[in-house]
């Protein structure tokens, strides 16, 4: 089973509501990898906003040269990303070989008759998932009937978004959203990168009180030692991870102390065979994963994970939500659980009138 052909076409998806900071779309890259009988494997990359016609253009001008001809196989990885190197070897570059990667490693799972779940190896029947919104610019009572809605729908554990210009307003939420969930259910926040040191440890010695979960990226992903100095100023867990891209770099922020929670987006990261690597590392430090995002297929793979937290569901952006598939995809969450039933290979089947992205910026015209 040999590729005989790799193509890409990227397309857009717009959000029902949209997030912080103006982002009213995702944009997805539907990676086909066909083989010498007739086989077709589908991955895909995905992005907010930034860069899906530089991937797509990537995967077709690009990943051929180094797939074409060879064996259909996720082993492939290295090699591909070696092939890429020129273009870099993180960010657009890495988003590229995880379209490639999804696509192979669907391949062999359909080609063998088994869903991906017990291709890669199924651990459990079922994991934990908690409800996720993109809210910081919500009024608070859209905020409290979105939460309400997540309890209601029987998520143990929800995150809402922080990082005000004014940390009392953050505080107000977070102690409403205390109010909804009661003392039993868990309460994660997430900065997105918004605050620097001074500004994180006095915003989370003010919500300490609400007995958070953990607190996600309250600094600049990249600058783990910064978060090492945040550290000493809190007791509030890290979550990081979603702008992490190696498994080097998932290591450096355990050593600093700085990771208490893992979320590796398996597009960002490469896809799933660099993934699974990442999170293996994290399980032998006694680390565990929670997937960033793309709930369809991190609910798969936190069924195969050594050591995992919880799955992100984040309201209203699966691609069931964003009619992006043409079928269901097996994968269900209820009652703050996800469970998998794929059929051979991951589900996911994308629809056929999807919208392209268009070839020409607004900007140029």
């Amino acid at each position: 089973m040999r590729v005989s052909e790799v193509s890409a076409r990227a397309f857009r998806l717009p959000l029902h509501r949209a997030w912080d900071g103006g982002v009213d779309r995702n944009d997805l890259v539907v990676v086909r990898v066909r083989t010498d009988g007739g086989q077709v494997g589908t991955g895909f990359a995905w992005t907010p906003l930034i860069g899906a016609r530089a991937v797509e253009a990537l995967v077709n001008d690009d990943c051929p040269a180094a797939l074409v001809g060879r064996e259909a196989h996720p082993a492939r990885w290295e090699e591909l990303c070696w092939h890429l190197r020129e273009a870099g070897t993180s960010g657009l570059t890495l988003m590229a070989a995880a379209g490639v990667d999804i696509a192979l490693w669907d391949l062999v799972a359909r080609s063998a008759g088994v869903s991906l779940v017990d291709m890669v190896g199924r651990r459990r029947e079922e994991a934990r998932s908690y409800g996720s919104g993109v809210n910081l610019e919500y009024p608070l009572p859209d905020l409290l009937e979105q939460v309400r809605g997540w309890v209601a729908a029987g998520h143990r554990a929800v995150k809402i978004k922080v990082g005000s210009a004014d940390v009392g307003r953050d505080v107000e939420r977070v102690a409403a959203v205390r109010e909804v969930l009661g003392p039993d259910r868990l309460l994660m926040v997430d900065a997105n990168q918004r605050w620097d040191v001074p500004t994180a440890a006095r915003a989370l010695a003010a919500l300490e009180p609400f007995d958070l979960h953990f607190v996600e990226e309250p600094l600049a992903a990249g600058d783990l030692e910064a978060h090492a100095r945040l550290r000493e100023r809190t007791r509030v867990p890290f979550a990081v991870g979603e702008n992490l891209r190696t498994a080097a770099e998932f290591d450096r922020a355990v050593e600093l102390g700085v990771c208490d929670v893992a979320q590796p987006n398996v597009v960002r990261v490469g896809g799933v065979t660099p993934f699974l690597r990442i999170a293996e590392s994290m399980a032998r430090r006694g680390v565990p994963v929670a997937p960033h995002l793309l709930p369809e297929l991190s609910g798969q793979l936190a069924l195969c994970l050594p050591r995992v937290a919880m799955v992100e569901d984040v309201d209203r952006a699966s691609f069931a939500a964003l009619g992006a598939l043409a079928r269901p995809s097996g994968v269900e969450f209820a009652g703050g659980r996800v469970r998998a039933d794929t059929g051979p290979g991951h589900g996911l089947v994308f629809a056929d009138t999807l919208t392209p992205v268009a070839s020409v910026s607004p900007w140029h015209r």
